[in-house]
């Protein structure tokens, strides 16, 4: 029967396999859902997912392909992750507590595809469920006892090269509620009072970990020199910096210095100027939103302030059910059949113009006559005219190109 259940096994492995995308979000997000931990700026979600598919990958593997457990070795995204979660000072009961849901999940799936099989002999059936469970939970102890190493590992090291103590009473003062002004000048060594603006400096392209540190290094001195005097610095991953400059007025920061001198593989997002302890706090929330906006763009600017990506920034903070508003005010505008994208863009033009369809075709290079005809397709589309939801319409328009600049 061995041969039989064996066979069982690899079909449910395949067709786990042919939905593992979908899936994968399932999980994600489940994650997300079930461990406050696992809610992430965009640079460490994207880690979690490419964690979460790679492990995806390899029960699939081992259960398709009867591979030995023995053989089974942390997956590098998620040894990359487990090294995030102890920088970012994340507790490895959460990142452990990830894999036993995931592992439950994972069971869930599996007997969800033995019910839609044609199997009649239920003791091949069952002995199948009993090599599933076996199997899965093998491979999620193996991984687990190397990620517990790798944690551990990078937290005494996070400890010795961040500077552990200055981290920790940052992150005090970022989370902790209430606190007072006089506790927060005592973490920082500052007057919170004053005023602050902070940046995140982070190494976009693929570099080694000595190349991470000299380029932050670099990044974090040319800050120096954009503002005439040091910022306060912590690291907050291993390729992320976060700096404050701080003082009794706002802060004078040269941008265009540091458009011109930022290392290649170095970008900065740069919150608002603020006053006080949410100032502080507030400043850094806005520099993080501006970096999200830029990791999710085509483009990579060197330098991103967050007043120039503030509507972008905050329209994709809670993307599903902005993506669930967009479909509504737009309907079938929304669509992404050949075409539409076009209609889309000369409707927003159109609106941007003031209605103007002389300005717009202007402005799109086109004739008069086609602006004319594709807004009379957009209101087809949404299956209503353009009325007082103008500014509705216009929003929205934005937000579906925002969108579907997101991986």
């Amino acid at each position: 029967m061995s041969a039989h259940v064996d066979d069982v096994v690899a079909t449910v492995a395949r067709d786990i396999d042919a939905r593992l995308p979908e899936l994968t979000v399932e999980l994600t997000d489940w994650f997300v859902e079930m461990i406050p931990e696992f809610r992430h700026d965009e640079a460490v979600r994207q880690l979690m997912v490419a964690s979460t598919s790679a492990n995806l990958v390899g029960i699939v593997d081992l259960l398709a392909h009867a591979i030995p457990v023995e053989q089974i070795a942390v997956p590098p995204a998620a040894a990359e992750y487990a090294r995030r979660f102890a920088q970012h000072e994340l507790s490895l009961e959460a990142l452990l507590r990830a894999y036993r849901l995931g592992e439950h999940r994972f069971g869930q799936w599996a007997l969800d595809s033995l019910r839609r099989g044609d199997r009649r002999d239920p003791d091949v059936v069952l002995a199948a469920v009993a090599s599933l469970s076996e199997r899965t939970n093998r491979y999620i102890d193996q991984v687990v006892e190397g990620l517990i190493d790798i944690y551990e590992t990078e937290r005494r090291r996070w400890s010795t090269r961040s500077g552990a103590g200055l981290a920790a009473r940052i992150r005090m003062v970022l989370d902790t509620d209430p606190l007072s002004d006089s506790a927060a000048d005592e973490l920082l060594g500052l007057p919170v009072r004053g005023w602050h603006r902070a940046a995140v400096l982070w190494v976009s392209g693929p570099t080694d970990a000595a190349d991470d540190d000299g380029l932050l290094q670099a990044g974090a001195r040319l800050l120096h020199d954009a503002a005439g005097r040091p910022p306060l610095t912590v690291l907050a991953d291993s390729r992320t910096l976060w700096a404050w400059h701080s003082g009794p007025t706002a802060p004078a920061l040269d941008v265009e210095l540091l458009r011109a001198r930022m290392p290649g593989d170095v970008c900065v997002a740069l919150g608002a100027p603020a006053a006080g302890l949410s100032g502080f706090r507030g400043s850094l929330a806005e520099a993080v939103r501006a970096r999200a906006v830029v990791e999710n763009s085509v483009l990579t600017p060197p330098v991103t302030e967050f007043d120039d990506v503030a509507i972008p920034a905050l329209l994709t903070e809670r993307t599903e059910d902005l993506r669930r508003w967009v479909a509504r005010v737009l309907s079938d505008l929304d669509s992404d059949e050949p075409g539409v994208d076009q209609v889309r863009e000369t409707l927003r033009v159109f609106l941007a113009s003031g209605g103007s369809y002389t300005q717009a075709a202007g402005r799109l290079h086109l004739h008069k006559n086609t602006v004319h005809y594709r807004v009379r397709k957009a209101e087809d589309l949404r299956g209503r005219p353009l009325g007082d939801d103008r500014l509705q319409v216009e929003v929205a328009l934005l937000a579906a190109s925002l969108l579907r600049t997101r991986p």
